[in-house]
């Protein structure tokens, strides 16, 4: 059977020494992240996480969800009492606003629970995840009816969320999208038409569902400069709070899909549904874009999750499973066979999954520091740094994120061998339900070519050159430090890689744009692997301070000094390779006309 241990330990460690939350206590929300308030969080979040949303996970990947009769859906056995422990602990309030009801801690502590829900059970962590990216959208667009009316039971997980832009003829393309808004007299809209692949469109663990809705009046622009949002319940709410009479909204059918079958991804159904509009008319895609940029980063996370139980099994796996003998001769003379620990293969996938998550849950981490600093920095110029980060590497840690999640779940898989492709073992379902996470949210090429696209010259090129800035200064101040010099000398190549791609761009992507096209998603990776060095970095100046300081773990510490090792000599070099790619260009590749692929 599949085991869960949240990284607790881990967690702990990037939040105290590598981020020093103590630093930000001067500012809002952190005054209440006080190291016995953290700690509290993770230890009893990851027990819930373990405890209760765990047991649940392959109990949904069997039994998915139901769709009856009325259009109505119910999520799998026991998730309806798990959502209910999870509301009356608190879980679903840990960073909304303290005016609606919330915690008020910083999206960085949610954030570390959040990769534990993730692990845990996947499907069941959605259902919240939406609705706060619905929350946030309400909040920075919504009137303040709007917030009043709906954010206090949304914040407290009473009524979930959803977000509704994709349609049967058009996903990313959202200009193209046919859903109607009819205004009605009374200021309302009637909303009609047909959304698709809606996770947790519909299902019974929340007492309302308030959807978020991408449509278009009738005298409004064409192409995406005339979509509006829209909120759109699934029970009326009433002037006084209660609930009124269902709405016309429905679950037309259940998606079949690869994996996530514990969350309901629905086809939803608008016949003239009342709605209210959301924000400015025709403004609609720049509002859903707050909801997608938080779902990205929330979608990064998942590919975490899925990472790091994958790999928590694969090295029990390891332990306990016995083939042959190690290659410098029997490791167990005692024994008939040595455990897979000493096959050379088997730890380069090992190492792969510890360098990749240890660095990839340092950089989320980072990201939800960098959100909280975007809101609430001391000063306006720090406000604008972390903002800038944030926006550079929101689709690094989507696309890179989900891009190495899902690998690390599949070499996993493959150290269990045959036993990896049995369902009882549980390592095909983490492989399957990793999958989405590099589709939904954007796919990873359209994140690659948000990055290449939009990120790199957005400011005139600010936000690179402060990233560039950066990772330079803490390399200089690394090289100082005998025990760090050799890493810091792998990421200033490594970060050298990706200016020389950057300037590749600039000189090549301007003249034939299918270049840019061509060298974004490897431009993606390159940049990926600069940001985890960054973390790994910064990971072993801390483990080395503690050393130095007599800390007691002394072993734990010094695996991170030998994974960060790992990381620069097996990950790192893979920027050149990237880079070289990237100078291929896109000749070859978009030469042959589209019938010559066909032509067998």
């Amino acid at each position: 059977m599949p085991i869960y241990n949240p990284p607790v330990k881990d967690a702990r460690f990037i939040l105290d020494s590598v981020i020093g939350l103590d630093k930000y206590s001067n500012l809002p929300g952190f005054e209440s992240a006080s190291p016995d308030i953290v700690s509290a969080v993770l230890e009893e979040g990851g027990k819930f996480a373990a405890e209760v949303c765990f047991p649940l996970n392959q109990v949904g990947d069997q039994e998915g969800c139901t769709r009856h009769a009325d259009g109505s859906v119910t999520a799998p056995t026991g998730f309806k009492d798990a959502y209910k422990q999870f509301t009356e602990a608190g879980w679903a309030t840990l960073h909304s606003p303290t005016e609606y009801g919330g915690q008020g801690l910083p999206s960085v502590v949610a954030t570390a629970f959040g990769e534990f829900m993730c692990s845990a059970n996947h499907s069941f962590e959605m259902y919240h995840g939406l609705t706060m990216g619905a929350t946030n959208a309400l909040l920075a667009k919504g009137s303040e009816e709007q917030k009043t009316k709906y954010l206090p039971n949304m914040v407290s997980g009473v009524w979930t969320g959803t977000m509704n832009l994709t349609e049967p003829h058009c996903g990313t393309d959202l200009g193209l999208i046919k859903t109607k808004a009819i205004p009605n007299a009374d200021g309302s809209y009637a909303i009609t038409g047909t959304k698709i692949f809606i996770s947790a469109g519909d299902h019974d663990l929340s007492e309302n569902i308030i959807h978020l809705v991408l449509a278009k009046t009738p005298d409004a622009p064409e192409g995406s400069k005339g979509i509006s949002l829209f909120v759109v319940p699934k029970i009326m709410v009433n002037d006084d709070g209660s609930l009124g009479d269902r709405n016309a909204v429905s679950c037309g059918s259940l998606e079949h899909k690869m994996g996530i079958h514990g969350n309901a991804t629905c086809v939803m159904n608008y016949d003239g549904a009342t709605g209210w509009m959301v924000g400015e008319e025709n403004k609609g895609l720049a509002a859903m874009f707050i909801m997608m940029n938080d779902a990205r980063l929330g979608v990064g996370l998942q590919g975490l999750g899925q990472a790091e139980v994958a790999y928590q099994n694969a090295v029990q796996y390891a332990h306990d499973r016995r083939q042959g003998r190690a290659l410098t001769g029997p490791a167990d003379p005692n024994e008939k066979a040595d455990t897979l620990f000493v096959h050379p293969d088997v730890r380069r996938m090992l190492m792969e999954g510890k360098a990749l998550t240890e660095g990839l849950r340092a950089l989320m981490l980072w990201g939800g520091l960098l959100v909280d600093l975007s809101h609430n920095a001391a000063s306006e110029e720090d406000r604008q740094t972390a903002d800038d980060l944030l926006s550079l590497l929101t689709p690094v840690i989507k696309g890179y994120g989900t891009d190495k999640g899902f690998e690390v779940a599949v070499n996993c898989q493959q150290v269990y061998g045959g036993h990896g492709y049995i369902a009882e073992w549980g390592m095909e379902q983490y492989v399957r339900d990793a999958r989405i996470a590099q589709i939904y949210e954007g796919t990873n090429g359209i994140q690659a070519m948000d990055l290449v696209g939009r990120k790199l010259a957005q400011n005139g090129g600010r936000a690179l050159q402060l990233f560039f800035k950066v990772v330079g200064e803490e390399v200089a101040a690394a090289k100082a430090e005998p025990r760090l010099a050799d890493f810091a000398a792998a990421l200033e190549k490594a970060n050298g890689q990706l200016q020389a791609a950057t300037m590749w761009l600039m000189q090549n992507g301007m003249t034939n744009p299918n270049n840019a096209g061509a060298g974004a998603h490897h431009y993606m990776h390159i940049m990926g692997i600069v940001a985890v060095g960054l973390m790994w970095l910064r990971m072993a100046s801390a483990a080395v301070s503690h050393i130095d300081a007599g800390a007691e773990d002394k072993a734990w510490l010094e695996a991170k000094l030998v994974t960060a090792r790992f990381y620069a000599e097996r990950i790192m070099p893979d920027a050149g390779a990237l880079r070289r790619k990237m100078e291929g260009g896109a000749e070859s590749m978009m030469e042959l006309p589209p019938e010559m692929f066909a032509n067998r």
